[in-house]
């Protein structure tokens, strides 16, 4: 594949864009340079749909949490007629960073620095002082055309993502080419079992996409906590749905009671840019929340859920969050020897990507280089 990119990208893509198999990968600087993150920043994240968070976190009217997404500061909130909204997470006075932290703000929105108010919905209510130290009113300002900025929202199911520029395409046909792949998924039984915060992990966000999208690395990273053979796997490449599947014979291996290893049928799927879906066969689904905070740093956070209308044990459900967090450990250390490795100039080639199992790495990157370019 050719790609037209601008040229004023501050990647050299020689290397990547050589036809032939196999072909390269991005080069180092695309993981490690402060100009590709701030492109991606301006063009990438804005411009598509971009997940930020579980729904369930926002359970009452008057929950917030604040995100970034590109950087950027990006305010949840879920309103008094139980939808949830997005707005800029920034007051309309000076401009402050209205929520710093999640929790609940009952009915107004209140700035800290000059009390400035805000409803639900993001209409100002209240502006103390503003004309004087009597008048909460001042000539010539309208409140109606200072309220929050909303931001175009998407739900499905517990995930919520945001449109930044507000141009993306229907949010439907976004995730319909993931949905098309879990059939037998019953999401009315949908239950949460956990949410593991695994904090900041030293590399790119790319890297824990591309690690989670290829089969390659399973049988040898993830020898001790899983047991799905490398040739029963095979790649998805599916429109903006990328990853890889497996599907465990029934005589292979039963489940392991225990939860001390994975041993099941399962599917490893994302949405570009950054939403990453896992489903372990019969009832079992986890959700990668993987928010990008700069050019070397990922915050990590990952939701367990059931299909099967059967609540875990307490001693069931530590076992299951005790298997993803070694799981998660052995990627971590996995992606931050990638990040190192991007630092040196041999890293200027990208590597090479293996045709048959890491096809779905190429296509990740190539929607990269479209998105930036």
């Amino acid at each position: 594949m050719n790609h037209h990119v601008a040229t004023d990208l501050p990647l050299d893509l020689q290397y990547f864009e050589r036809d032939g198999l196999p072909r390269h990968g991005l080069p180092g600087s695309a993981y490690t340079s402060d100009a590709f993150w701030a492109r991606e920043t301006s063009t990438l994240f804005p411009r598509g749909w971009t997940f930020v968070g579980f729904a369930h976190e926002l359970d009452r009217p008057g929950d917030v949490r604040p995100v970034a997404v590109g950087g950027r500061p990006v305010l949840l909130v879920r309103g008094e007629d139980g939808a949830l909204k997005a707005f800029h997470n920034v007051c309309r006075h000076r401009c402050l960073k209205l929520v710093d932290k999640p929790g609940n703000r009952g009915r107004l929105l209140k700035c800290p620095y000059h009390a400035w108010a805000y409803d639900l919905n993001g209409r100002l209510r209240s502006t103390p002082y503003f004309g004087g130290s009597e008048h909460h009113e001042q000539e010539g300002f309208d409140r109606s055309e200072h309220g929050l900025v909303p931001i175009r929202t998407g739900v499905w199911h517990d995930w919520i993502f945001v449109n930044l520029s507000g141009d993306a395409e229907a949010f439907d046909d976004f995730v319909a080419p993931l949905a098309r792949h879990l059939d037998g998924v019953d999401f009315s039984k949908l239950q949460v079992v956990g949410v593991i915060d695994l904090g900041v992990i030293e590399t790119n966000w790319k890297f824990l996409m591309e690690n989670f999208i290829e089969p390659y690395h399973v049988q040898f990273v993830h020898a001790t906590t899983t047991d799905q053979p490398l040739t029963d796997h095979y790649t998805v490449v599916d429109g903006r749905c990328l990853g890889s599947a497996i599907d465990v014979a029934d005589d292979h291996h039963k489940k392991d009671e225990s939860a001390n290893t994975l041993a099941v049928s399962s599917r490893y799927l994302t949405l570009f840019p950054n939403f990453v879906f896992g489903r372990y066969f019969p009832d079992q689904l986890g959700v990668h929340e993987n928010t990008p905070i700069g050019p070397g740093q990922t915050r990590q956070r990952r939701a367990i859920y059931t299909t099967n209308d059967q609540p875990l044990g307490n001693d069931d459900a530590d076992a299951l969050m005790a298997l993803w967090r070694d799981v998660h450990r052995e990627d971590h250390e996995i992606c931050e020897r990638l990040q190192e490795g991007r630092k040196s100039d041999i890293a200027d080639g990208g590597g090479v990507l293996s045709p048959h199992w890491e096809n779905s790495v190429r296509r990740f990157q190539e929607f990269v280089v479209e998105a930036v370019s």
